[in-house]
């Protein structure tokens, strides 16, 4: 017998029982962000949505979320990309990236608790994030939260330093290196999102995927 709270969920599931590809972005919103890079991050949520929405497959299977850090909040929780609504990003504030991995570590136990709740399988969650600074708070029990995921495969974390990141503090933080965006292309970053997102939610949950090199000569990462 199903709890009151759980009725939602159930029927959500009942309509759409298809696997769940779960995918949190962690954008960092701190006044640095300020001025062209968050404009183009906001371009960049846009087209994510729309690229992601020409897959049928994605569609049923893909399920976003964003974290925004400065202050830290869910502006958008999990939902399929026909039920996403990408924020528009304003910048202020500091880089609270520790509070904000924990947050989101967290939003992932408790959606797969979710699917588990209602016979719903998935794939392993990814956490993807984007930051122009360094963190402004106590961020080494999110660096072992994020060791710890990766290690039981409980969900990939990649990092995306922008502009004047600290890529050596990410370092520490991601077991996979972190990757530095070419100038501010966004809308290139998050095509390659949907397009690796595409192949994942085109699989069968458990097999390895073979992602598009981000940081081959075209493409829009530096490592």
């Amino acid at each position: 017998m199903f709890e009151f709270d759980q009725i939602p969920f159930a029927a959500e599931f009942a309509e759409n029982p298809e696997p769940r590809c779960p995918c949190i972005l962690l954008l960092d919103t701190s006044y640095s962000m300020s001025g062209q890079p968050i404009n183009e991050l906001n371009r960049g949520l846009s087209s994510f949505k729309e690229e992601l929405m020409t897959d049928s497959m994605s569609v049923k299977r893909v399920e976003l979320a964003v974290v925004s850090f400065g202050p830290v909040q869910a502006t958008s929780d999990f939902g399929t990309p026909d039920d996403f609504y990408p924020p528009m990003l304003t910048a202020s504030g500091n880089t609270p990236m520790g509070a904000a991995i924990e947050k989101a570590v967290s939003m992932l136990e408790e959606r797969k608790n979710v699917y588990k709740q209602n016979g719903i399988s998935y794939y392993r969650p990814w956490i993807f994030l984007i930051t122009d600074g360094a963190p402004t708070d106590d961020w080494q029990r999110a660096a072992a939260l994020v060791r710890e995921g990766e290690a039981s495969k409980s969900f990939m974390f990649f990092a995306v330093g922008v502009e004047n990141a600290d890529m050596n503090v990410l370092n520490q933080i991601a077991t996979r290196a972190p990757l530095k965006l070419k100038g501010l292309r966004f809308a290139d970053l998050f095509s390659w999102l949907s397009n690796s997102l595409n192949s994942v939610s085109h699989s069968t949950p458990g097999d390895q995927i073979r992602l598009e090199n981000p940081a081959s000569p075209e493409g829009w990462a530096l490592i």
